[in-house]
């Protein structure tokens, strides 16, 4: 800092320098006596002027207030104090960040004193099924993961074959989804053709082998677009794949296309329209994940890859009917993914079943170099263990009272029938979603030459509450309030780690938004699986509503799946998976599809 000061001191032009009013007169490096320490309040005047009414007018966004006398004085001193903090970003030694480039301070999902998971790899399938395969191409397609790899393994259905009947759904109902942005034909037949002819030679690779997937439009695959659902990267063609696109392929799974995302990973608009809820048409299939919840729920793919900041696998996953998990952050690597938030960004499988869920998250956990962090993790998963007794916690007030529903009560019921013990549990009643000033800030410098060069311009969501607004309004949130956010967040932290020495679980109405946005800024994992049917009068939206576009009305009202949420301890996911598969046992309603598809 000592030597920079000195520098900008010494080469500023001597016509910057003037005497500031009540600050010490600016001067030069070699003018300063022998020994004379930096000091505040004494650099070159830099930037616009500014009056005790412009901090009058900004004290009214950061929301703190100031006496006359203090106004003058910040105004007599901003251009020599603090407007040369913003150099990094106006000149004239203006430096630019590459998007790879991560936040020097890291986030750690695991608190200092707390087992970080299992001690040891452990990861047993469900016994095998001699389920016969059914001769129709659509019970075919929306059979889970778990019965096609046996049927692949077994060579009663070759990859190429499941191929070809992905394609053609693809083909057949993207029209009416718009959840498929690049539908990857060549690429997937020829690795459906490299898969049937490792497995025919005894080179079985595991349950991924030949198994047909999409991506979330986020993950970089050589030599095809990658477009983040934005207008301004709709012609992005990154040269290398994704550590988990490779990590698949290493699997031997086949990509059949890339699937839409809200821009930017926000909500279900991209720029080819909005993509659709199978289950209900006139109603998006929620984001930013909104591709992978609609595809997989429509049989369109085998698996698919999603990801999490705050909600963006979980709401999709209730509105379309998946199963969605939300990995521990730091078990998955990013690297070659787009960055939304450093300290929150998650991927993780959406699917039909929840072991599905956990076969695609044994291919891609593990740390990777370039991802600073991500961390080594063990796995523990034993589809056939017994979940007698496992404790499982939940919030008696958020039971009774909306966005819970009779789905929500009877899965606590369930919870009873299948051994495990509710415990009631409770937490602070402290202001969450104040955490989201992370999200905002991380968000608009993940953005901001996007956003200063007015790239978010061409978006086509231009309300108050999408991106564009939202980039443009962070920049007046305050860095000390960054700060104690961020302090904040290690309290929350503090807090869940308390409940957890209660219970081994906690289950909670998915979309709860306290739950929804504390265990995305503590790094648990969660998983949702559809626990029943719903309801609705009224089309829902992710979107704050307009008055002058009203969202459809039903007459009767439409059925439509609803599901629950559970939570594990940071790197418990094998918990997560064994209690999951109990309760998708109780609710008995993971079958049903979609009408129409």
């Amino acid at each position: 800092m000592s030597k920079s000061r000195r520098q900008f001191l010494t080469h500023a032009s001597l016509t910057m320098l003037g005497a500031v009013a009540g600050c010490r007169k600016p001067q030069r490096a070699d003018e300063l006596p022998p020994g004379a320490p930096p000091t505040f309040g004494a650099a070159p005047l830099v930037g616009p002027e500014v009056s005790a009414s412009t901090f009058e007018e900004a004290e009214k966004l950061v929301r703190v207030e100031l006496t006359t006398g203090e106004r003058e004085q910040s105004a007599r001193s901003w251009r020599a104090s603090m407007a040369a903090l913003y150099e990094r970003r106006t000149g004239p030694r203006k430096v630019a960040l590459k998007p790879t480039l991560a936040p020097w301070s890291q986030v750690n999902a695991v608190l200092p004193g707390e087992k970080a998971g299992p001690e040891r790899d452990e990861f047993v399938r469900s016994k095998a099924s001699s389920a016969p395969m059914p001769a129709s191409d659509e019970d075919i397609a929306f059979a889970p993961v778990t019965q096609l790899s046996r049927w692949i393994e077994e060579r009663k259905l070759s990859s190429a074959r499941l191929t070809d009947i992905y394609l053609t759904r693809i083909e057949k109902f993207n029209p009416k989804l718009r959840c498929a942005i690049t539908v990857t034909s060549e690429l997937a037949r020829a690795q459906a053709k490299k898969a049937d002819q490792e497995i025919a030679a005894g080179k079985y690779r595991g349950p991924l082998h030949g198994i047909p997937w999409g991506s979330k439009d986020l993950l970089d695959t050589a030599g095809i677009p990658t477009t983040y659902g934005a207008e301004p990267f709709r012609n992005r063609v990154p040269s290398a794949d994704a550590v988990v696109v490779k990590r698949l392929g290493d699997a031997g799974a086949v990509l059949v296309a890339k699937l839409s995302m809200g821009a930017l990973a926000l909500n279900d608009i991209w720029f080819g329209g909005q993509t659709m809820n199978p289950w209900l048409l006139d109603e998006g299939s929620s984001g930013s994940s909104a591709g992978p919840g609609a595809a997989t729920a429509a049989g369109l793919v085998g698996f698919s890859i999603g990801s999490e900041t705050e909600g963006s696998i979980v709401s999709p996953s209730v509105r379309c009917g998946v199963t969605g998990l939300r990995p521990t952050y730091g078990r998955v690597p990013r690297t070659g993914a787009m960055t939304l938030c450093w300290s929150l960004d998650k991927l993780g499988p959406m699917a039909r079943s929840v072991e599905d869920t956990m076969l695609v998250l044994r291919a891609i956990s593990g740390p990777d170099a370039a991802d600073l962090a991500s961390v080594p993790s063990k796995l523990a998963f034993d589809a056939n263990a017994g979940v007698q007794g496992l404790r499982v916690g939940y919030f008696p007030a958020w039971m009774n009272e909306s966005p819970a529903t009779d789905v929500d009560r009877a899965a606590l019921e369930a919870v009873r029938k299948a051994g495990m013990d509710p415990v009631q549990v409770s937490i602070p009643d402290w202001p969450y979603d104040s955490l989201n000033v992370i999200l905002f800030a991380e968000s608009a410098a993940a953005f901001e030459e996007l956003t200063l060069s007015h790239g978010v311009d061409q978006l086509s969501m231009q309300v108050a509450d999408a991106w564009p607004n939202l980039f443009r309004q962070s920049r007046f949130l305050s860095a000390v309030d960054f700060v104690q956010t961020d302090r904040f967040r290690r309290n929350v932290a503090d807090e869940m780690a308390r409940v957890f020495t209660q219970v081994d679980l906690l289950l909670v109405p998915a979309l709860r938004d306290e739950m929804l946005t504390i265990t995305n800024f503590t790094g648990h994992p969660s998983l949702t699986l559809r626990a029943g049917f719903v309801e609705v009068a009224e089309a829902r939206s992710d979107w704050a509503p307009d008055p002058n576009k009203p969202l459809p009305k039903f007459s009767p009202p439409r059925r439509v799946p609803h599901g629950v949420t559970m939570i594990a301890r940071p790197f418990d996911e094998g918990i997560l998976g064994q209690a999951g598969i109990a309760l998708e046992r109780a609710f008995g309603v993971a079958n049903e599809r979609p009408p129409g598809f």
